[in-house]
């Protein structure tokens, strides 16, 4: 009977996971562009939005591991688990709202277009973003959150708490460690346009491969030292 349960609790974590992901995508394709914004409050909103939807799109997916292990693991503490994994998810996606409300503030700040790309109109500025990113990628700060994301269920068994607050709780903290994981190379669509949903796509599968793969540092080390040779470039011409 516990199996049975196990492969119903996965299974509706997965869907759940794909039909918010894939609306997020969809809404973030069709999704107007242009208009000036009533107020600055209207434009710091409509850009919070902007950046909500593009965050849910791009780190749902690289935090399914995680989501399916914490799925699995509350069958054996709940016999609601699609509440806690609800919960668990709302807080990971709320630690990323504080950094989509920072992202916001930056967007309005220095291009209220959210199409505009640094790279054309500020190059130097985006040549700092990308050392920026690149460096991060090689510090022990990254690598020690990385290592939170890569194993879902060495993080579950250091800080699970129990009942409905303490589940937000983990949600919320693998949502911190996914912050310092990506913050830097999330700020890299400032460099790409923030709507640009080719790269959007890109910076996932790269956040996602490094969440997977525990044992080759040399992915995320290695795109960090194309980051710094691709901004240094743009620094000196």
């Amino acid at each position: 009977m516990k199996s049975v349960l196990l492969d119903r609790e996965r299974l509706v974590a997965a869907v759940g996971l794909v039909l918010v992901t894939a609306l997020a995508w969809g809404y973030l394709a069709r999704m107007p562009m242009g208009g000036a914004a009533a107020s600055p409050f209207a434009a710091w909103w409509a850009a919070f939005g902007m950046w909500a939807v593009m965050m849910t799109a791009m780190m749902l997916p690289t935090a399914a591991p995680m989501v399916l292990t914490f799925a699995t693991v509350s069958v054996r503490q709940s016999d609601r688990a699609w509440l806690a994994t609800a919960l668990f998810v709302g807080g990971y996606l709320l630690a990323w709202g504080a950094f989509d409300a920072a992202a916001a503030t930056v967007q309005i700040g220095i291009a209220k277009d959210p199409c505009a790309s640094l790279l054309g109109a500020h190059p130097r500025l985006a040549g700092a973003l990308l050392v920026t990113a690149g460096v991060y990628q090689l510090t022990p700060l990254k690598s020690a959150c990385l290592r939170g994301c890569q194993s879902p269920l060495g993080f579950l068994l250091t800080h699970w708490r129990g009942g409905s607050l303490g589940t937000v709780r983990m949600g919320l903290l693998h949502g911190a460690l996914c912050i310092g994981c990506c913050w830097a190379l999330m700020g890299l669509m400032f460099v790409v346009g923030t709507m640009s949903l080719f790269w959007m796509a890109g910076l996932t599968v790269l956040i996602l491969g490094e969440k997977l793969a525990a044992g080759l540092p040399w992915l995320w080390r290695g795109a960090g030292m194309v980051l710094v040779g691709a901004g240094t470039a743009l620094l000196v011409t």
